[in-house]
């Protein structure tokens, strides 16, 4: 107690707008991760830098402390190895306009979640499975480039012929941009964490896996159960009720909406855990 005069006297303005400006920036560092496998990490991290700051500082222990002063260089290099994909996906996220300010305009964005949600529910009434990505800020060229281009204009009718399955381009995913099917029979990246729930499909693994780094929706259709699922920042909300579909839609394409809102209007939704 007796250090707090001195701390006050020292506390002038600039010194309060250095500590404002590192609690910001450690508050969108945790804003950037939250929800995703960096949290996990870093709590690991943060016990293994306390601990060895704790046993490097006894003089004691001096070769301990030398080792570890040597892999602080290491660690520096490490960091951004360990943390690839949070780290692609956090710069992704301060690169995105559209979480400021929505770019996708009214009428595209009605279309298509009137015409995605109508042929989704007739999709599952008819245990036909479907994979539909929807792009938003961020671009999928790289995945329309897998398929064969349609751009063409987005209806139902269109979906159901597509999704067939006497249909060429039934097994890959459609890709829709702007209110337009831009491409279908994409081939999209597989989720690289583990799904331990055996109603989780080949088309859902890759419903996740597109989007856990691009902020893009997809819908799935099960084939096998007839039920809807919706994938968004790599998580799955199973089991969507069809008749609240166009709504958690909706909801999702909102500008810094966290899928646990979304998912409040649905049954319960699913977080991919990493291999162990």
């Amino acid at each position: 107690m007796t250090e707090l005069p001195w701390i006050l006297q020292r506390l002038n303005g600039l010194a309060i707008v250095d500590i404002a400006l590192v609690a910001l920036v450690v508050f969108f560092a945790l804003y950037l991760v939250r929800a995703t496998q960096a949290v996990p990490l870093l709590r690991g991290l943060m016990v293994l830098v306390i601990i060895g700051a704790i046993l490097g500082g006894l003089s004691q222990l001096p070769t301990f402390g030398l080792i570890m002063r040597a892999l602080i260089p290491a660690l520096l290099v490490a960091i951004p190895v360990i943390f690839q994909p949070e780290l692609r996906r956090a710069l992704e996220r301060l690169g995105r306009f559209s979480d400021v300010v929505p770019t996708t305009r009214r009428s595209d964005l009605e279309v298509t979640v009137r015409v995605v949600s109508d042929a989704a529910q007739r999709l599952a009434a008819r245990n036909v499975g479907a994979l539909m990505i929807i792009e938003r800020e961020t671009g999928l060229q790289d995945l329309v480039d897998t398929g064969v281009r349609l751009d063409a204009k987005l209806s139902p009718e269109l979906l159901l012929t597509i999704f067939h399955p006497n249909t060429a381009l039934h097994d890959g995913g459609v890709i829709v941009r702007g209110g337009r099917i831009a491409a279908a029979g994409c081939v999209l990246p597989l989720t690289v964490q583990h799904v331990d729930d055996f109603r989780i499909g080949l088309r859902h693994r890759a419903g996740i896996g597109v989007t856990e780094g691009t902020d893009a929706i997809a819908v799935i259709i099960s084939e096998e159960r007839g039920k809807i699922s919706i994938a968004h920042e790599g998580r799955l909300i199973f089991e969507v009720d069809p008749e609240s579909l166009q709504a958690a839609l909706i909801e999702l394409f909102q500008p810094s909406l966290s899928l646990r809102r979304a998912a409040s209007l649905l049954p319960g939704w699913l977080t991919p855990k990493r291999h162990s």
